[in-house]
């Protein structure tokens, strides 16, 4: 890797982080990057998932604010998110790329049409529970959740981290895709929960990858996304929690536009 290559995989993980802040597709920076300057495509999946792991944990201590009340939430879904990584990660591994890339299009192309139309979702689920007497009840200030909804929930996360343990790119807006149907939370604190979940996803599929798949570990190039997303997390925090929730949603679904052309000319 010549010096040029690396100061182009370090600003392609600043960027990543920060978009992984806001979003959740900066995968779709850096992968194509680590592809260009050489590196295989199982390789540069594991290393850039070790590389973004830093990105993704200033992104979430960025978002600490809107991370509040949401710990019961947390709680219940980080077991779902931890599994479902190692489920994906299992894939990545014993699976040949095909298997899986087939209907990824389509799930994020599902998400960006759950995060488009998440207003108008809400609002008619709303008034359906209220017609049926079934409104949600607080708990001491936090909503409490019916079993039906925590169980897709659980799935949610389940499905997410395993998507995002196999390869990661638009992960985010599957999650707040998927998150923003079941929950009655303002964008920006479901773009919270979901960086807490992406952080613990990527992080356990990259502590898998280290174990079992070592060899495959490019370790200069995840050190260097690593060192490009730390910055870029806390960059993308600061800022994204100020964007209105209209401007967010847009960049949700243009991002998640452009990552279901990247994923179909690939």
């Amino acid at each position: 890797m010549t010096g040029w290559e690396m100061v182009a995989v370090a600003a392609a993980g600043l960027a990543a982080g920060s978009i992984n802040a806001v979003v959740g597709s900066g995968t779709l920076v850096t992968f194509p990057v680590l592809l260009a300057v050489g590196l295989p495509p199982v390789t540069a999946t594991i290393s850039n998932s070790l590389g973004l792991v830093p990105g993704n944990l200033t992104g979430a201590i960025g978002y600490r604010r809107e991370l509040r009340g949401q710990r019961g939430l947390l709680l219940r879904l980080f077991p779902a998110s931890v599994l479902g990584a190692l489920t994906g990660a299992f894939l990545l591994l014993h699976l040949p790329a095909s298997a899986f890339e087939a209907i990824v299009p389509g799930l994020v192309a599902l998400a960006v049409v759950l995060v488009a139309v998440q207003p108008l979702l809400q609002r008619r689920l709303a008034a359906r529970r209220a017609r049926a007497g079934t409104e949600d009840d607080l708990v001491d200030g936090a909503v409490r959740l019916g079993r039906g909804r925590v169980a897709a929930l659980f799935a949610g996360a389940y499905v997410t981290g395993t998507y995002g343990g196999y390869f990661a790119a638009s992960q985010g807006v599957l999650q707040i895709g998927i998150f923003g149907l079941l929950l009655r939370e303002p964008l920006q604190r479901l773009n919270a929960i979901k960086n807490v979940l992406t952080l613990g996803v990527n992080a356990v599929a990259a502590l898998a990858y280290v174990i079992v798949a070592t060899d495959r570990v490019d370790w200069r190039a995840a050190g260097l996304v690593a060192a490009g997303s730390l910055v870029g997390g806390y960059v993308g925090s600061t800022f994204g929690r100020r964007l209105p929730a209209t401007v967010l949603r847009a960049a949700i679904v243009v991002l998640g536009l452009v990552a279901i052309t990247v994923l179909l000319r690939r």
